[in-house]
């Protein structure tokens, strides 16, 4: 139970910026890793993959000036209607990708592929089933998706999801869903994650690649504006309610999707918009080093309130 390595030593707070579509772009990934934030995108985001090398190499020239920064990471959807998989797989191999993210399937070959390289592999889960299958596919952390995440979280409380994946696996856990401060981490680790996992925080920054009407609306909104639905595209998510009546549907009364499919997915969650419940805890719009010297900041001073707090009430011996 302990962050790799590779990671912990690059690492001013023990955090991931999550791969989120159309936000995570390289101006928000190059920020988050100078600041000392593990930042990722998704493989998708690129619409070829001869665009997603050029995106990695992009990443990877911001950072050379900054032998200081974090590393970086890329999603890669391992699920059958990803006709990309085998293709994208090839390049973040063939550039030797540091973290990859695997979600919609943990499969061992791919888990394999990125590991001979010298890579680490996280999956992301929402229960304890698909955490046990990360764990037989030889990942080197499972991400815990917990209720209240963006995008496809899950409906476990996160106390209940970190134990119950504790009990198939003892490798580096991180916890998501609405961490927005670093207070919010310091919490996680104490709870029993080795780092965090944040991405609605990040959509509200200013690199973040979406609209900013999506970013007003996150600071807009609260808990109880977020709406858990498989209809918008085809596996269950967070969506903002004003985002979807903003595009002409009722959210109470949602058409039936269908099956996942990877190609109709991404027009979905272009056309409506995704959060955690997090939205109610974040008023500001800052730029990404901000945000995470921040957090960092707030970081450090938790575990140092939290240790007078101790002190103080008599629990420290």
């Amino acid at each position: 139970m302990a962050i790799p390595d590779a990671l912990a030593q690059r690492l001013k707070v023990p955090a991931i910026q999550s791969p989120m579509f159309l936000a995570s772009n390289p101006d928000l990934v190059a920020a988050c890793c100078r600041a000392g934030v593990l930042g990722t995108f998704p493989a998708l985001n690129a619409r070829t993959t001869q665009a997603f090398r050029d995106r990695i190499g992009e990443v990877r020239d911001r950072l050379s000036e900054s032998p200081d920064a974090a590393p970086f990471g890329v999603n890669l959807v391992v699920h059958a209607s990803n006709t990309r998989l085998q293709a994208d797989l090839d390049v973040i191999c063939a550039e030797k990708v540091p973290l990859v993210i695997t979600s919609l399937g943990a499969v061992p070959d791919v888990v394999r592929r990125v590991q001979a390289h010298g890579g680490l592999v996280f999956h992301d889960v929402i229960n304890r089933r698909f955490a046990q299958k990360a764990a037989q596919a030889g990942v080197d952390g499972i991400i815990a998706v917990a209720a209240g995440a963006g995008g496809h979280a899950g409906t476990i409380n996160p106390f209940a999801l970190m134990a119950e994946i504790r009990s198939v696996f003892d490798g580096c856990l991180v916890l998501g869903g609405s961490i927005n401060t670093g207070a919010d981490i310091a919490a996680a680790r104490m709870a029993g994650a080795d780092l965090a996992y944040m991405g609605t925080r990040f959509l509200a920054t200013q690199e973040a690649g979406i609209a900013p009407g999506f970013k007003q609306m996150i600071v807009e909104t609260g808990a109880s504006d977020i709406l858990y639905t498989p209809a918008i595209s085809g596996v269950a998510a967070n969506f903002m309610r004003p985002s979807i009546v903003q595009s002409g549907l009722d959210p109470d009364n949602l058409p039936d999707h269908g099956k996942l499919d990877i190609d109709s997915e991404a027009k979905a969650w272009r056309d409506v918009w995704s959060a955690g419940h997090g939205v109610g805890g974040i008023s500001d719009v800052p730029a990404a080093e901000v945000l995470c010297h921040r957090l960092a900041r707030e970081y450090q001073a938790a575990i140092a309130a939290q240790a007078d707090r101790d002190l103080g009430d008599g629990f420290a011996r």
